[in-house]
């Protein structure tokens, strides 16, 4: 468990995407195969699983918000998506979801909309699809958390899956490399605290190419 800012970080173990912990919000649990790890890791940073109200997912993938249904089951904590892949989740689409490139079904959730413009605390949602049609990051001014829209080094969410996009992706990118972030939190791999506006101008090089 690593702190940046207001931000700790639980690196993903196994298929799991990265987490994230602000206030009291959780981003992105992962599937829920290593339920017990996140548990661990979030004691680790002092944190109760009950100082935590809601869940906010970058996008409707499996290994990213496979954890939704345990952790709301239990905790009771609000969940939230982009309307767009809400409603992917709302259809049960198993491969929308890649639910099933993991032997799972999709789950009942009782999800909220979280719309371009909301806040949570202080970062603001900004639609980025491309690597779903729902995804999302969140920007304070300084800290992106990218889901699997960019990554460290430049690499970028596939955009073979569906409901993914090429022209939507290049978008995107292009959209988020205008923010100038100063950190990089991404949904697989390591984090960026430096040099991220070159990582990002190079993932918009090779995404122009697309």
């Amino acid at each position: 468990m690593d702190k940046v800012d207001d931000i700790v970080i639980i690196m993903g173990i196994g298929r799991d995407s990265n987490t994230y912990v602000i206030g009291d919000t959780i981003i992105d649990p992962g599937s829920g195969v290593n339920l017990d790890y996140l548990k661990d890791e979030i004691a680790s940073a002092g944190l109760e699983m009950t100082d935590i109200k809601r869940i906010v997912n970058t996008h409707c993938h499996f290994d990213h918000m496979g954890a939704d249904k345990a952790l709301q089951d239990k905790y009771a904590y609000e969940i939230y998506m982009h309307p767009l892949d809400l409603q992917t989740v709302l259809d049960k689409d198993a491969d929308a979801t890649v639910a099933a490139s993991f032997g799972m079904e999709v789950p009942d959730l009782d999800i909220k909309p979280l719309n371009e413009g909301d806040k949570i605390g202080d970062y603001e949602v900004i639609h980025t699809p491309g690597h779903t049609r729902g995804g999302i990051c969140l920007f304070d001014g300084k800290n992106l958390i990218s889901g699997d829209t960019v990554f460290a080094g430049g690499n970028f969410g596939r955009t073979d899956l569906p409901t993914g996009n090429r022209e939507d992706m290049r978008k995107s990118i292009l959209k988020i490399a205008d923010l100038d972030a100063v950190h990089l939190f991404a949904g697989h791999g390591p984090y960026a605290i430096s040099q991220v506006s070159e990582q990002m101008s190079l993932a918009l090089m090779i995404a122009s190419r697309l």
